[in-house]
């Protein structure tokens, strides 16, 4: 098949890597592909596959972009990873008073988990793919050595228990790119004092798709055919971004690197304002931020997406 341009909204299987998933998708002939915002290999759910232009929107797709994710965590278990995946470091025998339903226990899970909308940063698992002086923690953590602390700041706006089936707690949750769900998870077992791992994740949506929009890997193996008409286009992965159509004058221009200049047919005119720049037939040309150059209102292209 030849190169596919577009994003692929992937339900992602349990038990396959973000990468492995992607590794089969490229034997469909899609040799430029990439993937944004990575999933654990037990996490199931939205994982946006770019093929073609769209491997360049990467880091456009994830400023400022939420996640829902739906989860169940066990309190009374330790792991080293912080999930099920892990090895065992520590366990609390919970009582029958603990698991009885309505315990005090079970009331401070659900208030701890309400209380994730307060929380602003959080630590960074010892096996994740953060880098420390340019390694990734999770391969400092395999080899035994001394992994740094590290925290990231993140935002919590949903927060809620779905229900609760002692030691078991399913949750959903919203929140910045980034976030690592089973940090918060481990650092309720803290507070709580009994410790908590997670153990089933699912990625609801990533923004701007959902599952409701997904195609399950095996489906896009199955019938790789479908695979263009089951592709969403670039401009529905920026739905907050302006869509400016430019004639073949400025199209040139923008191919040799200038700035196309703002005119009343653009609207109104707001520096820092982004916007996708297509030519006449639709075809994606370039990411491109409203600025001010030398009192001339431009469009400055922020990343070409064309290829010849």
């Amino acid at each position: 098949m030849e190169q596919q341009h577009g994003i692929l909204v992937l339900n992602k299987p349990k038990g396959l890597s973000s990468a492995q998933c992607i590794a089969r998708i490229k034997r469909l002939g899609q040799k430029k592909i990439g993937h944004a915002g990575t999933l654990d290999p037990m996490a199931t759910g939205v994982l946006l596959v770019l093929l073609g232009h769209a491997t360049k929107l990467s880091g456009y797709l994830l400023e400022g972009g939420v996640k829902t994710y739906g989860g169940t965590l066990r309190l009374g278990v330790t792991t080293d990873t912080w999930d099920a995946e892990g090895s065992i470091v520590s366990e609390t025998a919970l009582g029958e008073d603990d698991l009885a339903e309505g315990s005090a226990l079970e009331q401070a899970a659900r208030n701890e988990v309400a209380a994730w909308l307060e929380v602003t940063e959080q630590p960074v698992p010892p096996y994740s793919a953060a880098k420390h002086q340019g390694q990734p923690l999770y391969k400092l953590a395999r080899a035994g050595k001394e992994v740094p602390a590290k925290v990231k700041r993140i935002h919590v706006s949903y927060a809620d228990v779905q229900w609760v089936n002692m030691p078991d707690v399913r949750f959903r949750v919203t929140c910045s790119s980034g976030s690592y769900i089973r940090s918060l998870a481990h650092s309720l077992g803290i507070r709580l004092g009994c410790g908590a791992m997670l153990t089933e994740l699912t990625r609801e949506y990533s923004h701007p798709f959902g599952l409701d929009v997904a195609h399950t890997l095996d489906e896009v193996l199955a019938e790789p055919e479908k695979l263009p008409e089951w592709l969403m286009p670039i401009s529905a992965a920026l739905p907050g971004w302006k869509n400016l159509s430019i004639g073949p004058v400025q199209e040139a221009n923008l191919r040799n690197g200038i700035a196309v200049p703002h005119t009343p047919e653009f609207g109104t005119f707001h520096p820092g304002e982004r916007a996708l720049i297509t030519a006449q037939d639709g075809s994606p040309l370039a990411l491109a931020e409203a600025r001010m150059d030398r009192d001339r209102p431009v469009w400055a292209v922020l990343r070409g997406l064309f290829t010849h």
